[in-house]
């Protein structure tokens, strides 16, 4: 068994060539091989964002706090609120962060493909984003 102890990674901003706005990524976990799992917890201050991006295996998000947005390419953008889970299928192009006035908190859950778990694309434009203010 390992234990990792709470506080014994630090938490790393979110770099600006993937994200928009503040982000805190805290790392939680990845599993050892043959596993390929592995875990963050991030945190949208209000306005933040992802970049447009895929994962070779698909993605959940578990909303632990606040309130944010989601959308997958072609489809509206959705509110996510705590105790919401979402799935993201492989390979579907998506972004989420916090609403444009309240910060949001989740995990993020994802496996590694070859090494690999998420592909980065362009950032998504203030039009794209504040298209949940039109719900």
């Amino acid at each position: 068994m390992k234990l990792i102890r709470n506080g014994s990674q630090p938490a790393t901003p979110g770099p600006a060539e993937y994200f928009t706005g503040k982000v805190r990524i805290d790392p939680l976990f990845t599993a050892p091989e043959p596993a390929r799992v592995g875990c963050a917890s991030v945190t949208f201050e209000p306005g933040a964002r992802t970049a447009w991006h895929t994962h070779p295996l698909g993605q959940m998000l578990v909303i632990l706090s606040g309130v944010g947005w989601t959308q997958c390419e072609g489809e509206a953008v959705e509110e996510i609120r705590a105790g919401d889970v979402v799935w993201c299928p492989p390979g579907h192009r998506h972004w989420h962060g916090a609403t444009s006035t309240t910060a949001m908190t989740h995990l993020a859950i994802q496996e590694y493909l070859d090494g690999k778990a998420v592909d980065w694309m362009e950032h998504v434009s203030d039009e794209q984003y504040l298209q949940g203010l039109q719900r």
